[in-house]
């Protein structure tokens, strides 16, 4: 199994959303990027390039934020358990 394909089956069966929550986000960042984007400048070209770059990277950024504070959860409530 490829490795993208092992980590995706390995998120949606351990019930880990995050992937999930990631694709919606960027289909909405797009939309709203784009649309933010056209009604600045009037040129389609000129939104449709910024629609694709910026909420391209920062979708990605998104992803790994999620991951970041899901691990930061996890560890706070392990600990608030170890203090009880």
């Amino acid at each position: 199994m490829s490795a993208l394909k092992l980590f995706v089956h390995n998120h949606s069966a351990a019930g880990d959303q995050s992937l999930m929550k990631t694709i919606t986000f960027a289909i909405t960042h797009f939309v709203v990027a784009f649309s933010v984007a056209y009604l600045l400048t009037g040129d389609i070209l000129i939104g449709s390039l910024i629609a694709m770059v910026e909420p391209a990277i920062n979708t990605v950024a998104y992803f790994f934020h999620e991951k970041i504070w899901a691990r930061h959860q996890r560890n706070a409530t392990a600990n608030a358990l170890t203090i009880r």
